[in-house]
């Protein structure tokens, strides 16, 4: 896996789910830098050694700001290479090919700042595959340097392994750092750096015994983070032009100017849904900017949810008397009512407009609004669209507004929207541990204004098909970039550009020579690159104009073959005459987290809780069901499929005398009728019978049968994937063998659920085609943590309770959170019948 700090990210992990007999001969990734643009290669050799075929799946992370730009595989000598489509086009494609039965491969969400691509093909005996994956990205400047963060986790020894990165920076290199977390002093000398001028050179390459733990062992040291940090020289103010095949480019990030004074406004959302640890490390993070701001600056506060409360009823000076109590109020902030976004922002505005008519603070300030929230506006008469254009008009191009969306639920595509109309920009801020952190380095990226206004005017009837050219600031450590094609390179010579900025005007001629590039069309894929991002983010205009800027940047991304939100890249692997597999990498936007293909998530995980994700409606419900243990439930029914699943509950060793019951799912029954198997699934071992014939397996086997695939990760997870049909992913839940109370169990998650009839039914079943229900306005219940409301669902009226269960797809230890509306007695309301309406007397029963 790689996670790659801000700027670049670069792929470095395999995962091979069928590991018996498979072995990753060679993996090398290769990235050469030309002024900022990145283009990475990464190639992957595995062998199948076993005396029969295999499945063999890659896997690799990629940055989201990243636009894959091929993909190829190679089996048996035949390469089989990706095409960029039309999404449309390649949706039709894909979904006839899983009609069929086929196989697909899908780019994914899978982190902050990363999105997975796998896909999983079959190998014959003794046969080799070669995956190659190759992607581009621009490195933005943040804090004074580009940084590429490789993340290493091969899982094993590798006779071939190998980083290496070529940087070229025409206007010389400053310094380059390459170090790594996981690099012992034996492993030190292997880190080759050579710098000259303009060119860097970083390799790794250790041998397969330098990669061992120790001399007898199979366990491998490479497994961590990878660095290479990077800045180049800037001897002029005016910036650095380069030109290559008609196409400049032009980076400007001046050194050594002053920073700009500020006037910033807070508004700070303190509806019911920041309660807990949201509204604990917003006020965590707050107290500790308040701190950090510096004297000069001017400063207000706004708390709101239904209404909204203003610290002081004009900006203060950030003196430390100020500042101090500032920070007392910050930390009597408490959490009430709903989110009344829209009138907190317009007073916001209207208190930068007042200190800038009373001259209370010097002129020439910039001046900004960050707004933080983790719900969308509930409080109507006004909708979305309404909130954004009176904010917009408001504004008028004169405030920058900066969005932090804390958390899966705020409406990211919204708050997108917002920022980006009045010069900003939005971050989604991830309800960890560290979101106090994160929220104080996205502060840290916008707090140093160096020049406000800032307009670049090339020479008239000499260049076309510009970028953006106009910023609202330049901020301290990051860097302008300005693209376009030249109408005639006979006028390089006379290519001059006059720089408009608060406290800065000059005016130059230079003359940019042709240079020797690492590859050659770099200045006009970083055009293309910069022009798609821009007409994607497009947010302000007629319909008609946002139509036309989606239609070019769909016809420049199938020109210079980049997967964005609007292409696909279509694999094709014939296998015979009358099947092909098909695989396709899909672009996410942030604002989607969810594959465009997918079904939604149905899974009970737990005590045991069943979890219904419905993306549309970006929500999820959830509901318990409490039953003595031993109780068989059915799961999912489908007579037209022939598929069951039933499931088991068990206890806990022992009961705490006064504590509830907890009860887990620990054994499941699968049945696929139209095949004749059954699997029988517990937390020791795995059963599966076809026409009177048992085999056994444990969780550290890989087996097929006719009509059924299953695939195991040690002491972890199994995939049963039924042919021509679903699949089901089942977590193992490990408990310490000697814990006085709790035992394993077993969780179970429907994948591909739209393949299933309309005639599916079940406990999980009967939700597989969509549920529609209607949320009221939340309000305090008798959790003072968890929010009630009114839920309007299948003609009933229900009070539910706003609360997260756990998906522990990603991470089977800890688990990733899922807010959710709990539907309390046994799911009554919600499900159709009552809970023991699904009760069956066996694991293989249907009735």
């Amino acid at each position: 896996k790689a996670v790659i700090s801000d700027t670049l990210y670069l792929p470095l992990y395999v995962f091979i789910l069928s590991v018996f007999q498979i072995e990753v001969q060679s993996m090398k990734v290769d990235c050469k830098v030309t002024s900022r643009f990145a283009h990475t290669v990464m190639t992957t050799k595995a062998l199948n050694k076993a005396n029969v075929s295999q499945e063999v799946s890659f896997e690799v992370e990629l940055p989201k700001t990243s636009f894959i730009t091929n993909f190829s595989m190679s089996i048996d000598g035949k390469t089989y290479t990706g095409v960029v489509k039309e999404k449309e086009q390649a949706k039709q494609q894909y979904q006839k090919a899983v009609s069929s039965g086929q196989t697909a491969g899908l780019v994914k969400a899978s982190g902050r700042k990363m999105e997975k691509f796998s896909v999983t093909v079959n190998v014959a005996a003794d046969s080799s595959v070669i995956f190659i994956l190759t992607h581009e990205e621009l490195l933005e400047r943040h804090f004074g340097k580009y940084e590429l963060m490789i993340r290493v986790k091969p899982k094993q020894l590798i006779q071939h392994f190998e980083i290496v990165a070529d940087i070229y920076e025409p206007q010389g290199i400053a310094f380059v750092e390459a170090y790594g977390t996981f690099i012992t002093n034996e492993l030190l000398p292997l880190v080759e750096k050579t710098v000259t001028d303009k060119k860097a050179h970083v390799s790794f390459s250790p041998t397969l015994d330098q990669q061992r733990k120790c001399t007898e062992c199979d366990g491998t040291l490479i497994d961590g983070d990878f660095f290479i940090k990077y800045d180049v020289n800037r001897a002029h103010d005016i910036g650095d032009i380069q030109i290559v095949n008609g196409y400049f480019v032009h980076f400007f990030a001046p050194a050594n100017l002053p920073r700009v004074p500020k006037m910033v406004v807070f508004v700070i959302d303190n509806s019911y849904s920041m309660v807990g640890n949201k509204m604990a490390q917003t006020k965590e993070a707050l107290v500790t900017i308040l701190g950090e701001l510096p004297e000069e600056d001017y400063f207000a506060i706004i708390v709101f949810s239904t209404t909204f409360v203003v610290w002081r009823p004009h900006l203060s000076k950030a003196t430390p008397e100020n500042v101090k109590a500032a920070q007392e109020y910050v930390k009597t902030i408490e959490v009430i009512a709903g989110t009344e976004l829209h009138d907190a922002v317009m007073h916001g505005v209207k208190m930068l407009y007042e200190e800038q008519r009373n001259n209370t603070a010097p002129k020439n300030m910039v001046l900004m609004i960050i707004l933080l929230t983790d719900g969308e506006p509930n409080t109507y008469p006004r909708t979305l669209p309404e909130i954004q254009e009176n904010i917009r008009h408001t504004i008028d191009g004169n405030i920058t507004l900066f969005s932090l969306a804390f958390g899966n639920d705020a409406n990211y595509g919204f708050l997108d929207t917002l920022s980006k109309q009045n010069n900003g920009l939005v971050r989604r801020i991830y309800e960890d541990s560290d979101a106090p952190l994160q929220l104080k380095g996205f502060y840290e990226e916008v707090s140093s204004p160096l020049l406000s206004d800032v307009q670049f005017h090339y020479p008239d009837n000499t260049v076309n098909s510009l970028t953006r050219s106009h910023f609202k600031q330049l901020f301290n450590g990051s860097e302008i970039m300005v693209a376009g094609r030249l109408n005639d390179l006979n006028e390089i010579d006379n290519f001059a550009i006059e720089l408009k900025g608060q406290a800065n005007t000059q005016k130059w001629e230079t003359i940019f020579p042709d240079e020797e590039y690492i590859f050659g069309d770099f200045t006009e894929r970083l055009w293309a690159y910069l022009t798609i991002q821009e007409l994607l983010d497009k947010k302000s205009g007629t319909p008609e104009e946002k139509g036309n800027a989606t239609d070019e940047a769909l016809r420049l991304s199938l020109k210079y073959n980049f997967v964005t939100p609007l292409t696909s890249m279509v694999v094709t692997k014939p296998e015979d005459e009358t099947k092909n597999d098909m695989f396709i990498a899909d672009k996410l936007t942030e604002a989607a987290s969810y594959p465009m293909y997918s079904a939604p998530i149905y899974y009970v995980d737990g005590d045991p809780h069943f979890i219904i994700e419905l993306p549309d409606q970006n929500d999820a419900l959830c509901f318990n069901i409490d039953d003595k243990p031993g109780t068989i439930f059915n799961l999912v029914r489908d007579p037209l499929t022939g598929i069951v699943v039933n499931g088991q509950t068990i206890g806990d060793k022992k009961v705490i005398p006064g504590n509830k019951m907890h009860t887990y799912f620990g054994r499941f029954g699968i049945i696929h009728e139209k095949f004749g198997i059954r699997l029988m699934v517990s937390t020791k071992e795995i059963l599966v019978s076809e026409k009177g014939k048992q085999a056994k397996f444990f969780w550290t086997d890989t087996a097929t049968v006719k009509g059924m695939d299953l695939q195991v990760v040690k002491d972890r997870s199994l995939t049963v994937t039924l042919r021509n049909s679903v699949k089901f992913l089942i977590i193992l839940h490990k408990v310490w063998q000697k814990h006085p109370y709790h035992q394993d169990y077993l969780g179970f998650y429907t994948l591909d659920s739209h393949l299933f009839s309309s005639n599916v039914h079940g406990l999980l079943g009967q939700f597989y085609h969509g549920l529609e229900f209607e949320v009221s306005e939340p309000f305090p219940g008798k959790d003072p943590n968890k929010p009630d409301a009114i839920m309007f669902v299948k003609e009933h009226e229900l009070v539910v309770t706003r609360g997260w269960q756990k998906d522990f797809r990603q991470d089977v230890k800890n688990g990733e959170k899922v807010p959710c509306w709990f539907i309390h007695n046994n799911g009554t309301g919600l499900l159709d019948g009552v809970h023991t309406d699904y009760i069956v007397s066996g694991l293989f029963k249907t009735i």
